[in-house]
């Protein structure tokens, strides 16, 4: 299977991410237009969130449809992301794995450094607090706050930090 590329359902349903990943390709992204009134909402919105979803499987292919992008960079002041790493790992899925095998860091750090062309602020959960001044450093405010939504309560209080 070396080299070989596999396909979305492959790697996530079939062999459950047990594929290397060395890059992705998001087929028909070029083609893709957003929905009406997408761009319109990302211009208008007082605040545009990154959800704390996998960057690569989650958020990259909503931005790779044609102006997504280019939209959210124009608002990179008003945008917030929320950091899918807790403490050097996913919660769920391989967004760390993916991080590491696409060389990034596997760490609120390497999200701030990913993100950082895209939004101006990253909340990140008081496990990473030790690593405030690397996310300042690496151009994005960060936050810190619970992140881990294990109620709905804990859901409702990011949900009023991200958009302070």
């Amino acid at each position: 299977d070396r080299g070989r590329e596999v396909t979305f359902q492959e790697y996530f349903v079939q062999r459950r991410h047990d594929v290397a990943v060395s890059s992705l390709r998001f087929d028909g992204a070029d083609a893709a237009e957003p929905a009406p009134a997408v761009l319109e909402a990302l211009t208008a919105a007082d605040r545009v969130v990154i959800a704390p979803s996998n960057p690569f499987v989650s958020i990259d292919p909503v931005l790779a449809v044609a102006g997504v992008r280019d939209a959210v960079v124009r608002r990179r002041h008003d945008v917030v992301a929320v950091s899918p790493i807790v403490a050097g790992s996913a919660l769920k899925g391989p967004a760390d794995r993916l991080l590491r095998e696409l060389g990034h860091e596997p760490s609120v750090v390497g999200i701030a450094r990913y993100y950082a062309p895209l939004a101006n602020t990253l909340v990140i959960d008081e496990a990473d607090a030790d690593h405030a001044d690397s996310v300042v450093a690496a151009g994005m405010r960060p936050v810190v706050a619970p992140t881990v939504m294990r109620t709905p309560e804990l859901a409702a209080a990011l949900a009023r930090t991200v958009l302070a």
